[in-house]
């Protein structure tokens, strides 16, 4: 029989390395996750990088910052709900930890794209096909050969997998934990409840689990800190309860806000898709369904500009409210299957909002995701990707003493991030003692993967111009 979670365990307010910031009772240890990320270049980096639409010159259509703001924000709304619900069962001591559930949610939702490649979940797949062509090519088998005979070990099945299965969720506890770099090797030293709540699939990349579903939540890079969140957080390969709190948010926010911002660029026609959700509305949400009809009324007697915009943002809300109370209902009645760890699936698609969000998610299908202007950019992004990794990991990987900037593949390897390079040389006291050439492989590759999934859409763009004679830098 599982063990029960327990909140207090699950609130972990313990970091990699004891934090010295300042106590504060009104500014619990989850606040302060979210005080150092706000102002990291990780985060600003997503206000380039596409929700949907990549590339755009407007000010309207999401990209992944005012994404994931959204998600933030309602997500810190179904955490407060269901602590108070908690505390009522005492299942929370007090106030203060249903404030840290609510801060706990937020930041999690903050951050739970920040690992995410150029040109959205696209430049993920990108990337998998890239190492899989890569790993199975006879290149590849010579580079190993050549590894082997210097010494170094071969890349294990988990190291092979964290690029077949690229993730941009590990990639974000990556960051978090090592890359945002302050002052040592511990990254932005989150919070072990933060790290495990956003850890959406708590198992290694060679995992069974990941083999099925083509996810995995850490690195081998991160292995010790897996370990840390397992016995800490105790969650093992379960998901953390605010995982769910997460993901919903996730799911309710992109699955209104996609449609929203198709309708607002004129690709999704509005009126014509209305007309069946009015329908599914009156049958099954009779009161939503006067009250965006009298919205509509009011919207044509104000003769308002722009009617399907205002339309569609109305109906944004009423949607969100209805899925916001059934994930919460689903939470509710499935709690001591959660805290048990057996709960399988979705808070959304186990709700009474399940068929909602399939007609939503039908409607970017049809209208947004294969939009033309989308299409195309997708694919400028596969030449992009392919292109920088073709020189980059053909760079790196044939250096064999500390690069100075005389060969081409010298001068690739210092167009690679500064901080991103010192990461690589720091050794397990957090000391610059590991030379370059001491690098293996599968290291290599990290640093790689590294620059790469950290690039803005318009920097890979611009980047991949240069270097190809292009544009001028």
């Amino acid at each position: 029989m599982s063990t029960r979670l327990n909140w207090d365990q699950l609130l972990n307010k313990k970091r990699q390395r004891t934090s010295t910031s300042f106590t504060n009772l009104h500014r619990n240890e989850f606040d302060k996750d979210y005080d150092r990320i706000i102002y990291s270049s990780s985060l600003r980096r997503l206000q380039d990088k596409a929700q949907v639409f990549p590339l755009q010159e407007n000010d309207f259509t999401r990209t992944r910052l005012t994404h994931s703001m959204e998600v933030a924000a309602l997500g810190r709304s179904i955490a407060w709900n269901l602590g108070t619900w908690l505390l009522d069962r005492d299942e929370l001591k007090d106030f203060w930890q249903v404030k840290e559930l609510a801060s706990l949610v937020e930041v999690s939702c903050l951050v739970h794209d920040l690992g995410n490649p150029p040109f959205g979940h696209y430049g993920e797949d990108i990337i998998r096909n890239w190492f899989r062509n890569w790993f199975d090519s006879e290149d590849f088998k010579s580079i190993e050969d050549c590894y082997r005979d210097k010494g170094f070990s071969t890349l294990n099945p988990q190291q092979l997998n964290d690029f077949k299965y690229f993730e941009g969720n590990a990639q974000a506890i990556r960051i978090l934990a090592r890359l945002q770099f302050l002052n040592d090797q511990y990254g932005a030293n989150f919070t072990y409840g933060t790290l495990a709540t956003l850890m959406k699939y708590p198992w290694a990349s060679d995992h069974p689990k990941a083999i099925d579903k083509k996810k995995f939540g850490y690195f081998f890079s991160e292995t010790d800190l897996y370990v840390d969140l397992h016995n800490e957080v105790g969650i093992g390969e379960r998901r953390h309860p605010a995982t769910y709190l997460l993901e919903a948010a996730d799911d309710i926010a992109y699955l209104t806000a996609d449609v929203e911002d198709g309708v607002k660029k004129g690709i999704v026609k509005w009126e014509e898709e209305y007309e069946y959700i009015s329908n599914f509305l009156e049958q099954h949400y009779p009161s939503v369904f006067n009250r965006l009809k009298g919205y509509r009324e009011q919207a044509d007697e104000n003769k308002v500009p722009n009617k399907d915009l205002v339309n569609v943002q109305n109906f944004k809300v009423a949607a969100q409210g209805i899925m916001i109370n059934a994930v919460i209902e689903v939470f509710k009645n499935r709690y001591e299957e959660i805290m048990l760890g057996n709960f399988e699936g979705g808070l959304l698609e186990s709700s009474t909002a399940k068929d909602l969000g399939e007609i939503l998610q039908k409607i970017s299908r049809k209208y947004c995701y294969s939009d033309n202007e989308v299409l195309t950019l997708e694919l400028v992004g596969d030449r992009v990707l392919s292109d920088l990794l073709t020189l980059f990991v053909n760079a790196v990987i044939k250096i064999d003493k500390s690069p100075k900037t005389k060969l081409k593949k010298e001068k690739l390897f210092h167009l690679i991030s500064e901080n991103f390079r010192h990461i690589q040389s720091l050794d397990n006291n957090g000391l610059p003692n590991i030379e370059f050439e001491d690098l293996p492989l599968y290291d290599r590759l990290l640093l790689i993967t590294d620059f790469i999934s950290g690039m803005t859409d318009s920097y890979a763009v611009n980047l991949h111009q240069k270097l190809l004679g292009v544009k001028l830098p």
